[in-house]
């Protein structure tokens, strides 16, 4: 593959170089995740992804959610109900 590929889904995001899935010169793991709060879009609406993803594990876990979280709580209480009703992947 070609470090040249055009970045097509935003102009604005500079990707020279940059590649996904590749780990450190160190060899440790890049992929880590922002904390929910330091999300730029986390004040937004949760998606219909995270919705739908949320109201399966509260019903599983016998919990009831306001449907207006944000982005930012959604993710919040999917790691939370993911760890009580053992959907989780264990790396949270």
């Amino acid at each position: 593959m070609s470090d040249d590929i055009p970045n097509t889904t935003d102009p604005d995001v500079k990707t020279e170089g940059d590649v996904l899935g590749a780990r450190a010169d160190d060899g440790s793991d890049t992929s880590a995740s922002k904390d929910p709060s330091d999300w730029v879009t986390g004040d937004e609406p949760m998606t219909g992804p995270q919705r739908s993803y949320l109201d399966t594990l509260a019903r599983e876990a016998g919990e009831t959610l306001p449907a207006d979280l944000t982005k930012a709580q959604a993710s919040e209480h999917i790691d939370r109900l993911q760890s009580s009703t053992g959907r989780g992947d264990g790396s949270n």
